[in-house]
């Protein structure tokens, strides 16, 4: 069976400081306000694996279930939602903090704004919260998804009005697609990944993720954990991955957590990136079959690129049956742990702790990120079951078979 291929990251770094200025906690904690203004909004779960921790043999394994997520069942609407209320509070002239939840989806609000459309692309998650977003503030929005995409995620954005369609495309070429389309009808692009003159939306994104590892800090303190030793985070297009590892070097700027970035193998930018290790971008075609939908994604976003690069400890790359294990092993925890039901691209990460914990051809790897009994390790659950059909042909019907160890 295919192995994990893992890379240290060597590449060269740039103006690391000023790369994660935009993720600093006090920034954080303006996103967070306004996310508490949501009468929606509830502090996510952090489950403490105690039970697994000592089978795996490390000090601590603490999973923030995101499928509590303003009953979205998923993160990506906290990106969507700041980023979309950062645009609207500028062309209004204002600060985000005088535009609170009920401010924005006031009529008075729509009528100072007029008519909006908001395009995006998405292999569900993040459209879903676009869409949203956009039906609470009585604006239109368009979706293209991947082919390949879920018809259940695909109906629940339909669900929330919006204009959505499967496309027969990869997922970079259908956000090409929307950034095509939206400009054509001088619409708005909401979309998670930049490129060259598309930057202010996508770094509102980043942070809008902040609000979730603000809140995980906060209950690992409560935990008695003052600092996570390390951080599995997994990467599409590295908005995700970016703001997380750019949020935590912002605190603990002495002592940053060993974070590894963790990708699918058939949409490994990052991995091919550290590869090639000259400090620029590689992106990766094809269609990119992954179960791991939310992963599927071949371009990295060039802000959050410079933060991973400047930052991330390891980037890994990962076969299905990674993401399989690691939905069966929080599906059905040890007795005394508490279950997260998670999804593909949200199990990922706990797939790689157990295989690189339990599996000896991984132990160099072990071995070189410090990995013992001492570590404190943050994993984000950042989806439930979207697709529940698959979740459940994967969980209970064996569909991608785990590695034996």
């Amino acid at each position: 069976m295919e192995e994990i291929r893992w890379r240290m990251n060597t590449m060269p770094k740039s103006n690391k400081e000023e790369s994660i200025k935009i993720l600093g906690e006090e920034e954080i904690i303006k996103v967070k306000n306004f996310h508490q203004s949501f009468p929606q909004y509830e502090e996510t779960p952090l489950a403490d694996l105690k039970n697994l921790s000592k089978e795996l043999g490390v000090g601590g394994i603490y999973v923030k279930d995101e499928s509590y997520r303003f009953g979205l069942n998923a993160f990506k609407v906290l990106g969507g939602s700041f980023a979309m209320a950062k645009y609207l509070a500028e062309k209004l002239g204002k600060d985000i903090s005088e535009l609170d939840y009920n401010k924005l989806i006031s009529d008075e609000t729509k009528k100072q704004l007029g008519d909006i459309t908001f395009y995006t692309a998405t292999d569900g998650n993040h459209g879903r919260g676009v869409a949203w977003t956009a039906n609470r503030l009585k604006q239109k929005s368009v979706v293209y998804m991947p082919k390949g995409s879920s018809q259940i995620r695909l109906d629940n954005i339909k669900a929330e009005g919006s204009d959505a369609s499967i496309t027969d495309m990869n997922y970079d070429d259908a956000v090409r697609l929307a950034a095509k389309n939206a400009e054509a009808t001088n619409g708005v692009v909401v979309q998670d990944t930049a490129w060259e003159g598309y930057e202010d939306i996508p770094v509102w994104i980043m942070q809008g993720y902040g609000t979730m590892a603000l809140e995980a800090l906060e209950q690992l303190k409560k935990a008695g954990v003052d600092r996570p030793t390390h951080i599995f985070i997994q990467a599409g297009v590295g908005s995700l991955a970016a703001a997380v590892q750019g949020f935590f070097a912002s605190v603990f700027k002495d002592n940053v957590p060993v974070t590894v970035v963790v990708e699918p193998d058939l949409a490994n930018c990052y991995y091919e990136s550290a590869v090639q290790n000259d400090g620029k971008p590689v992106n990766v075609g094809g269609d990119m079959q992954t179960i791991m939908a939310g992963l599927a994604c071949g371009e990295p976003n060039i802000i959050g690129f410079e933060i991973l690069k400047n930052y991330a400890s390891a980037f890994l790359s990962c076969p299905d049956y990674v993401a399989a294990k690691g939905m069966r092993m929080l599906g059905a925890p040890m007795k005394g742990d508490k279950q997260v039901t998670s999804g593909e691209s949200g199990a990922v990460t706990l797939g790689v702790v157990a295989l690189l914990m339990k599996d000896e051809r991984y132990k160099e790897l072990r071995e070189k990120l410090n990995l013992n009994k001492d570590s404190k390790i943050l994993l984000f659950s950042t989806e439930g079951d979207t697709d529940p059909d698959k979740y459940k042909s994967i969980v209970w019907d064996g569909d991608v078979p785990s590695i034996d160890l």
